[in-house]
């Protein structure tokens, strides 16, 4: 589990980006790979997946 913090994300859109704790790499994560809803600064845990222009943010719950 990777841990992270929210840096961005639309609601409205359904997308935004999280920032990685240790590498400080941003991921971007959509509204279907979230476990818990999550807001602008939280502190969250995830996985890493494969998508269409490089890895996603999926499982991503809340810490």
């Amino acid at each position: 589990m990777n841990k992270g913090t929210v840096k961005f994300f639309n609601e409205s859109k359904g997308y935004g980006f999280i920032k990685d704790q240790e590498s400080d790499k941003e991921y971007f994560v959509h509204v279907s790979g979230l476990v818990d809803k999550i807001t602008e600064n939280d502190q969250v845990t995830y996985e890493l997946q494969e998508g269409k222009k490089g890895l996603n943010a999926v499982n991503v719950k809340i810490a």
